[in-house]
């Protein structure tokens, strides 16, 4: 096993390094909360297979505030790596809320070294079971998401869906409809990991299973998903949502937006206007309405629909969210490429907007041609 462990006291991190090489781990040190997030960040973020951390490192305190916020500022960047945490102060409480804040479990300084070893091979075990999980519900999640854009006349359309923390609970397909009519929605189910992602294949069965019955207008399409979400998941959670219908003959867009973040639909000429939103998200009371609206989309005109994670990324880091104006100005900048060519644009600058990803980043973009 691979075995980072962090303490300012350079005995505790040579004593730590002797007992783990002793069992034939390996043992990266620090010395620093600073050095544990270098060592942790980016594509290092998952190379350890646990985290050791002391609770407190100015030699003046006692209070493993120093310990606390890094246990949070570890799980902000999405560590996933098990994390032991070690006080030599005995405090119950202290290592309580830790344990609130992510670690896995705790030692006491001077630890006895059997009980260390037990709970990094327990902690370890686990979370190797735990990953299992995640990697086969990852593989789940990912094919309930397009394989690829739909062909469809006067259109250009695609769309992309990056996890967070490879699970989550944005969701984005599109429906062929009657009359070469073409479907699309994005959502965003609140929450964040399993919980989220569960909710989300509630809301992909409930749109697919409701359109193979039968085509009915989308604030009927919207009413009946709303009531299954409703019936099905706890009244604490949610989805908000941009649907569309693109309509190639008249080339006309009817659309509805339930609570979700508006629509940027940039005018060839230059003009944006905002597809706002006009209704309560999904699932938050048994009965919800809403009229439809509809819009002309002609050549050269782009629409993007999108989850808060493209706009707010970076709040976290960086403390300066990407935000509408940057995604106006990559979609008027990328005007030559396909919308496949946008989306990938688009995406790969959000994510390089900061270090690390904090929610999930989906985005579709439908260009009239």
């Amino acid at each position: 096993m691979r075995i980072l462990v962090a303490d300012d006291q350079p005995g505790v991190l040579e004593a730590a390094r002797f007992l783990l090489k002793s069992e034939g781990h390996t043992t990266v040190t620090a010395e620093s909360p600073q050095a544990v997030l270098q060592l942790t960040s980016g594509p290092a973020a998952d190379t350890f297979d646990l985290i050791l951390i002391d609770l407190n490192y100015a030699r003046d305190t006692t209070s493993g505030q120093e310990g606390l916020d890094l246990l949070a500022a570890l799980k902000g960047a999405g560590v996933r790596s098990p994390v032991v945490v070690m006080t030599a102060w005995g405090s119950v409480d202290l290592a309580v809320e830790a344990m609130r804040r992510g670690a896995s479990d705790f030692v006491q300084k001077p630890w006895d070294n059997t009980r260390l070893l037990d709970t990094i091979t327990k902690q370890v075990a686990r979370a190797r079971a735990s990953r299992s999980d995640l990697d086969i519900a990852r593989t789940v999640q990912a094919k309930l998401l397009p394989s690829g854009p739909p062909a469809i006349n006067g259109l250009d359309c695609a769309g992309r869906c990056i996890p967070a923390l490879g699970i989550g609970g944005d969701y984005f397909d599109w429906f062929d409809l009657p009359d070469g009519r073409l479907g699309f929605v994005l959502a965003d189910v609140s929450g964040k990991g399993i919980a989220a992602a569960l909710l989300m294949a509630h809301l992909h069965g409930a749109f697919r299973g409701r359109l193979s019955l039968g085509l009915p207008s989308a604030t009927e399409l919207l009413q009946d998903v709303n009531r299954q979400f409703w019936e099905s998941s706890p009244s604490e959670h949610y989805a908000t949502l941009f649907y569309g219908v693109w309509e190639p003959l008249h080339r006309q867009l009817t659309w509805l937006n339930a609570g979700h973040l508006p629509g940027l639909l940039l005018r060839s000429g230059n003009g944006l206007e905002h597809l706002e939103s006009s209704a309560l998200p999904l699932g938050m009371f048994a009965h919800w309405t809403s009229e439809a609206q509809t819009t002309t989309l002609l050549p050269g005109d782009t629409l993007l629909v999108y989850s808060d994670g493209v706009v707010e990324a970076g709040v976290v880091g960086r403390g300066e969210e990407f935000g509408e104006e940057r995604l106006v100005n990559e979609g008027r900048e990328a005007a030559c490429l396909s919308a496949a060519g946008l989306v990938d644009r688009i995406c790969s600058r959000v994510i390089a907007w900061d270090d690390v990803q904090h929610d999930d980043c989906t985005l579709v973009a439908l260009r009239a041609t």
